[in-house]
């Protein structure tokens, strides 16, 4: 009788304790991940997004050489590379000038739709966040335009030219990338969402993925950095491919997370505003 009624009493407190995280913030965005596939969105973001920006990036980088070298440089960056597995990366971009001349329209046509369906993936991920239903066909022109101010940052910060051996000014870079990303990420998440969210709603989103992208960075310094180097020896370019999908796949974790998370938190915030408010004699 006493081992059951200790039994009893360990039974329920695990109950309690599952409950308890369950109703905690981290709970909660377990829950809402699970329940929205945020995993299987990150692959798809992945695969997608490889079908979509690599070809039009090298497509980019044989119109303007330079630009190409820049890209290269951003990725490098952005995955915190040693100096040798940039130029593993480099050489993905290093195409001849003949690729933009034997370019055909149908295949211009070809990554115009599918970065369409691109910015399509990326609003029903948002969609499933916020619990919005689909919005109607009659908006892809919101895709488009998203498209376009993507490729215009892209194309806008491989012109920034590299930090020297200035810490004040690689420190200046680092936050106006910083800030960049926030304000890019706060206006796609309005603009794909159609206009249905509060630009202040919006915001604790845009200010997680930023952060978390930056924590992407240094993770991908660690572990992504020597996998460059190490695939690149034993499969060639396709190792090389092989990281930066799977890269992909973390950003596709963080924009999606990141505004799952920054929706807890403005509920969180609109919770203690409504209560201080009805708490107020």
């Amino acid at each position: 009788m006493p081992l059951k009624r200790f039994g009893t009493h360990h039974v329920h407190g695990f109950r309690y304790l599952h409950r308890r995280i369950l109703a905690s913030p981290i709970g909660l965005a377990y829950y809402r991940g699970r329940e929205m596939e945020l995993m299987h969105r990150a692959m798809g973001f992945a695969a997608l997004g490889f079908l979509t920006l690599v070809p039009l990036l090298i497509v980019v980088a044989a119109a303007d050489p330079a630009s190409g070298k820049g890209f290269a440089r951003w990725l490098g960056q952005g995955l915190g590379v040693s100096a040798s597995s940039q130029d593993e990366i480099a050489r993905l971009f290093n195409v001849p000038e003949r690729t933009w001349k034997q370019t055909t329209s149908f295949g211009l046509a070809a990554l115009a739709v599918f970065g369409v369906t691109f910015g399509s993936v990326v609003q029903t991920g948002y969609e499933k966040v916020w619990d919005l239903p689909a919005a109607r066909w009659h908006t892809m022109w919101r895709h488009v335009v998203w498209l376009a101010v993507l490729v215009f940052s892209l194309v806008l910060f491989v012109n920034i030219p590299p930090p020297r051996e200035n810490p004040l000014r690689a420190m200046l870079i680092g936050l106006s990338d910083l800030v960049g990303t926030c304000l890019f990420f706060w206006w796609s998440q309005w603009i794909l969402l159609c206009a249905r969210i509060r630009w202040r709603a919006l915001l604790p989103g845009a200010v997680v993925t930023a952060v978390a992208l930056l924590g992407l960075r240094i993770f991908s310094q660690l572990v992504f950095s020597p996998q460059i180097a190490s695939n690149a020896v034993m499969y060639g370019p396709f190792g090389t491919v092989l990281v930066l999908q799977s890269w992909l796949v973390g950003i596709g974790v963080v924009v999606y997370g990141g505004a799952l998370v920054g929706r807890l938190i403005h509920e969180l915030l609109t919770q203690r505003r409504l209560r201080r408010k009805y708490d107020e004699p």
